[in-house]
């Protein structure tokens, strides 16, 4: 059967557990991927007593195919980080969708994270010389969250930490070459639909971010 979640807040709460070593340091934020990562942030750092905000993500998807990504933008105290899977995109093209088709997904999704940018709390932190904690509701591809480990180093992060309930073998792989410690529960060797690994996994919008991130519980 393999492991299920009740909710998001669950399994916030199931990583802080694992992670003990970080618990009342100072020196330490958990950023959740907005906008799924961001109630498991808010749950992992009211039971680890750590401050907590968002990282914006856009995933960019294949047209026709939009959940799987050819790409990913973050956005990280102003500057915009834009990572490209090179060998999927030109696999794309060799298909016959064309790169006007590439960029249209690219300017949308980066119209929607600057859009974010003007209207979200907490995605301003000063994170240089610090143990940054990137969550997310779970990893199929990890393109987005590989923009976000891109966006915070380059944010001046001492230490870059992935933390997910669930991720295909794939993406846990891929971040672990890229960032310092990759903390997940659940890596099953046949990964369906993030969603499918929770009992409740509703569509998180915009207000309900922002009002976690403008009252955080702890």
């Amino acid at each position: 059967m393999g492991m299920r979640f009740r909710d998001r807040a669950e399994a916030g709460r199931r990583l802080a557990a694992g992670l003990p070593q970080f618990r009342e340091r100072p020196d330490t934020i958990l950023l959740g991927l907005a906008r799924g990562g961001v109630p498991l942030a808010a749950a992992a750092a009211e039971e680890l007593y750590l401050p907590f905000g968002a990282l914006l993500v856009r995933k960019l998807g294949i047209p026709g195919r939009e959940e799987t990504a050819f790409g990913a933008l973050a956005w990280a105290n102003g500057r915009v980080v834009r990572l490209v899977n090179r060998p999927l995109a030109e696999r794309i093209l060799r298909l016959g969708i064309s790169q006007a088709a590439l960029d249209a997904v690219e300017a949308h999704e980066r119209g929607e994270l600057l859009r974010r940018a003007g209207s979200y709390p907490g995605i301003r932190h000063e994170l240089r010389g610090k143990t940054v904690v990137l969550v997310d509701d779970g990893l199929a591809t990890g393109a987005t969250m590989r923009a976000a480990v891109e966006a915070v180093r380059a944010a001046g992060a001492r230490t870059v930490v992935v933390a997910v309930p669930v991720a295909s073998l794939e993406a846990y792989a891929s971040l672990a070459r890229v960032c310092d410690f990759v903390m997940c529960l659940h890596t099953p060797g046949k990964f369906r639909a993030v969603g499918s690994f929770y009992e409740h996994f509703e569509q998180l919008t915009d207000s309900e971010a922002v009002r976690m991130l403008e009252h955080p519980a702890s």
